[in-house]
């Protein structure tokens, strides 16, 4: 799925991305300011959670609540080397039936799930990006 979208669009998107995706572990690649953390809310608000989301940056991983299963977003970009985030208890939180969203998961690339759903955004000169769901 390749889609070009603006910030109205992004319910649609969001929508789009709970239907189709493969896995509920999302990996958010793109660079700074591109908007991961803006597309991990509208998801998270589809979900049912009313939790005000926001960048996990320092705390490195939020817990959202929904009416069924908790949701988790992790923010790697401070991390350094992939033990940092062994030792918050990564492989734990990948055991849970739920969803999770992973921005910066080059971060990691020996801890990510085979399975997990890589979801690649670009911002394109007229201000609107791209995402790009690999199948």
């Amino acid at each position: 799925m390749k889609r070009e979208y603006s910030l109205e669009d992004l319910p649609k998107i969001a929508s789009e991305i709970i239907q189709k995706s493969k896995s509920k572990t999302l990996l958010f690649y793109g660079e700074m300011g591109v908007g991961k953390t803006t597309l991990i809310k509208e998801i998270v608000k589809q979900l049912g959670s009313e939790d005000v989301v926001s960048s996990p940056t320092f705390s490195l991983v939020n817990e959202y609540a929904s009416k069924s299963d908790p949701l988790f977003h992790f923010d790697l970009y401070r991390i350094e080397e992939e033990v940092e985030v062994m030792d918050i208890g990564f492989e734990e939180y990948l055991d849970y039936n739920t969803w999770i969203f992973i921005e910066w998961p080059e971060k990691i690339p020996n801890l990510l799930p085979e399975d997990a759903q890589e979801i690649f955004l670009h911002r394109e000169e007229s201000g609107n990006n791209t995402l790009i769901l690999k199948p």
